[in-house]
């Protein structure tokens, strides 16, 4: 099967799209601009759609390779006929072709191999075969050797028959149904860890069908078992299973079918059962984990367009009590202009030196909004900062601390603050992050950001290669200032890397800004794919042409130079005029397809528009400070700062987030909790329950 039927059969997409995305990817486009420039190729697909295609082909090609391997280790084994041959080129489901591969795969010298050595494999045919006769005479002549006596013989013969049964291809599908469809996974507290596996106490005796269990469940169960809780099992009724095993070999009722009978029992528990329950239960872990990454990587997106506040001067604090507060103040660039520590909580208390101060620097640095860590002592200095009567009037912002530690000690953050320690450092990364969320967070790794569900529990690489497409189709989304960005960030715009990102920084500070986009291509080692994938998603404010300010990609620039002399305007008087735009007919430009001239003409009208809402301030309740302060059927303002599969958690102003279960998000059931709900909303909630002891709150969404 070539990969485009294979791509075909697996995704249901249009064969001429998968077809141009499958020519498009392998001349190095990238999922963005082919999503973004390329819709009459691709019949308009989006990102998903692409990325679909392009692990399709990824895992066509991984199926040809171990077909390869198999055919070569079969060949040397001098077994390979042709119709074998032919079953394993045109098997394309993995678990077949390694049932295929089963009877020839190299294994330990099992008890049916060492019967074979003892010459008994004729005797497990002439049993297995069940044509009458009687299965001891029959062991008479196999007596000899090492072979001591008929009992013996019989013996080694079951054992070649319950191997033949478990490497038996089309008997293992009927099984591996069975298992998909009937097994019940099962766990058990483990023996003598009752007192430290507490968290898992709703597990030590649970059951439920396997194939009804929801990820995060089943990801649970998962970390149980890995660190030495529980022990998990999952199979079908085995009086099912025997008998399905028995009804598919048992031919007969003489003493010869009896045999096979027992050796039924034997295969399905010391052979086929082991297997199939493996394979089972790594296909629900598969499931399990592309369900939790793709909870993961839409709360990773809605945190990356995080409504910015702009560029704007920042006052930003990371809260503590013992160790202070430590201050920074940010210019419209993000650049530190200074810092220092205060101390207004226990056991110091100088609130009003520490308010003082803050005023002070508020005065010193034309302060705009302050942005206050939501950590240890966030509300506490919340609380301080209200109180201090500034002469302008001030947003106060409470920023998400998760993964500021995780920057601050990063190599990154060394390399643009030498000469400052971590603390300066993590203060700085919480101000960036209410300027513009997207530069800040492209900075941290996705995993430490707080918005995962089990995530260390999933298949890393597939987490990593998902976190790695949302980041890039986050950043091309926005578009990036080609002459403010960090290297970092320009690293993950469509077409560029790391590299080639370094290398425009350094011609910025060896040249100054850049005037056009058409200078990129002066940029060492950036050659026309690279110019072609990247340009379209840079932008130059001021610059020489307005349309570098915008999504209008540099081959079209010819189009609309044409469209504003057509309308004897020039092109700054023609972007956003949209009574001009509407005018312009599609066929008078039978250089553009449709695709092309819509979005042309949509950018135009608002070029360079950002996608993201502006930055909202929150005021939590005055009436709470700790859990304790919580009364059920409370009603409180919160943010969101996790969606899971199970519902969603909700700042409400305490250190503990309360949870909304999905039962609890809608009038109607809910089967998707990002359908209803989404990370950084602003909600009402009611406390529904308290559990104070382990530090639980239930809330409902009003």
């Amino acid at each position: 099967m070539k990969v485009k039927e294979f791509v075909l059969s697996n995704s249901g997409l249009n064969e001429k799209s998968i077809v141009n995305t499958l020519q498009l990817l392998s001349e190095g486009s990238t999922i963005p601009f082919i999503a973004r420039y390329r819709k009459e190729m691709t019949g308009a697909l989006d990102e998903v759609e692409i990325a679909l295609i392009r692990d399709l082909a990824k895992k066509h090609e991984e199926l040809i390779a171990r077909q390869s391997t198999i055919l070569k280790a079969i060949d040397e084994q001098n077994k390979l006929t042709d119709e074998l041959k032919s079953k394993i080129e045109n098997c394309f489901e993995s678990n077949i072709l390694e049932d295929l591969y089963l009877p020839y795969k190299q294994k330990r010298l099992t008890k049916g191999e060492k019967a074979k050595k003892l010459g008994l494999e004729p005797l497990a045919k002439m049993i297995i075969s069940q044509r009458g006769g009687n299965p001891f005479q029959m062991a008479e002549r196999f007596v000899k050797g090492d072979v001591v006596d008929e009992d013996m013989a019989i013996e080694g013969a079951m054992d070649i028959m319950a191997e033949y049964m478990n490497e038996n291809v089309n008997f293992r599908v009927k099984m591996r149904t069975l298992f998909q469809r009937k097994s019940i996974l099962s766990s058990k507290i483990m023996k003598g860890k009752a007192e430290i596996g507490d968290k898992y106490k709703d597990y030590f005796e649970f059951s439920e069908p396997l194939y009804k269990i929801p990820s995060h469940r089943f990801l649970a169960l998962f970390r149980g078992e890995r660190e030495g809780i529980l022990g998990i099992k999952a199979a079908p009724s085995k009086e099912e299973a025997v008998e399905i095993t028995e009804r598919y070999f048992v031919r007969s009722a003489d003493e010869c079918g009896n045999l096979v009978a027992q050796t039924c029992k034997d295969a399905y528990s010391r052979l086929i059962y082991p297997s199939l329950e493996n394979e089972v239960i790594n296909e629900a872990k598969e499931k399990a984990d592309k369900e939790a990454i793709k909870v993961f990587t839409t709360n990773l997106r809605q945190l990356l367009l995080a409504p910015p506040l702009g560029a704007k001067r920042i006052l930003a604090i990371d809260p503590g009590f013992r160790t202070g507060c430590k201050v920074v103040c940010l210019d419209e660039s993000g650049n530190l202009l200074n810092n220092t520590t205060i101390y207004p909580h226990p056991p110091q208390s100088e609130k009003d030196k520490s308010s003082a101060k803050i005023f002070e620097l508020v005065q010193a640095y034309k302060i705009e909004a302050i942005a206050i860590g939501d950590g240890t002592a966030g509300r506490e200095t919340e609380n301080l900062i209200k109180h201090i009567r500034f002469d302008r009037d001030l947003e106060v912002f409470s920023v998400r601390e998760d993964g500021a530690s995780i920057y601050s000690a990063s190599a990154i953050a060394r390399k643009e603050f030498p000469n400052y320690d971590v603390t300066v450092r993590g203060s700085v990364s919480i101000g960036r992050r209410l300027m513009d969320p997207l530069a800040e967070l492209v900075k941290i790794d996705p995993k430490s950001v707080g918005v995962g569900q089990y995530q260390h529990e999933v298949n890393q690489n597939l987490l990593k290669n998902a976190l790695d497409d949302v980041v890039v189709s986050a950043v091309n989304a926005v578009g990036v200032d080609l002459n403010t960005a960090s290297a970092y960030l320009l690293s993950y715009v469509s077409g560029l890397g790391l590299s080639l990102a370094e290398n425009i920084v350094e011609f910025r500070q060896e040249n100054g800004p850049f005037k056009s986009r058409l200078e990129l291509r002066k940029v060492k080692r950036l050659g026309e794919k690279a110019f072609e994938q990247s340009a379209g998603f840079l932008r130059i404010i001021d610059g020489l042409s307005p349309l570098d300010n915008s999504s209008v990609h540099p081959e079209t620039y010819k189009v609309v130079e044409k469209i504003a002399k057509n309308l004897k305007v020039q092109i700054p008087e023609l972007i956003g005029n949209e009574s001009l735009l509407n005018s312009i007919r599609s066929q008078d430009f039978p250089e553009l397809d449709k695709y092309t001239f819509d979005d042309l003409i949509s950018e135009l009208k608002k070029p360079g528009r950002d996608p993201r809402k502006k930055a909202k301030v929150l005021e939590f309740s005055n009436a709470i400070r700790t859990i304790s302060n919580l009364k059920i059927g409370m009603k409180l303002p919160g943010i969101v700062t996790n969606v899971t599969a199970f519902g969603a958690f909700v700042n409400i102003g305490i250190k503990e987030n309360g949870l909304i279960h999905k039962s609890n998000l809608a009038d109607v059931f809910v089967d998707d909790p990002a359908q209803f709900i989404s990370l950084h909303e602003h909600v009402e909630v009611e406390v529904l329950e308290l559990d104070i002891e382990r530090k639980r709150v239930g809330l409902k969404k009003i």
